[in-house]
């Protein structure tokens, strides 16, 4: 009996220790807002404070994103050629688009619109060619009926 008795209160505290050993949750009370007109979000782990709205200029990285510029057609037909230039200079394409100012998917969205562009003025340039080629055939066709009847009265044939 002396073992029961001991098995019995080895039991009892281990199953007290558990019971401390589960923490209290303590609830807190959420804390209040500040009243004034910029609220600050909290900081991701490791980012560093952006600079005050106070100071004269703001320090913008190379990586910060800028806001969007809209380029006119005789813009972006500008720095294609320009980037196409400095391609043919043997610049790589990255760097040149790089001090164009523009990202690659713009440059490739910008040079694919421009290829469609081309294809459809030049299919333009196409008829206009034709039309005049018509117009000069009818021209020739005529003068030289002319000429022909010309020669005719001259020869007696007529």
């Amino acid at each position: 009996m002396a073992d029961l008795k001991e098995i019995d209160p080895t039991q009892a505290p281990a199953e007290t220790p558990a019971k401390e050993q589960t923490p209290e949750v303590k609830e807190k009370a959420p804390k209040p807002r500040k009243k004034t007109g910029q609220q600050r979000r909290p900081l991701r782990p490791g980012a560093k404070s952006a600079p005050q709205a106070s100071s004269s200029k703001a320090v913008t990285s190379p990586t910060a994103r800028t806001a969007r510029k809209i380029y006119s057609e005789k813009e972006r037909a500008q720095k294609l050629g320009e980037i196409e230039k400095q391609i043919g200079r043997g610049e790589s394409i990255k760097a040149a688009v790089q001090k164009a100012g523009i990202s690659e998917q713009t440059y490739y969205q910008w040079k694919k619109a421009a290829g469609q562009t081309t294809q459809s003025d030049g299919l333009k340039d196409l008829v206009k060619l034709e039309e005049e080629n018509a117009r000069l055939k009818k021209l020739l066709a005529d003068r030289l009926r002319n000429e022909n009847a010309e020669l005719r009265k001259k020869l007696g044939l007529a």
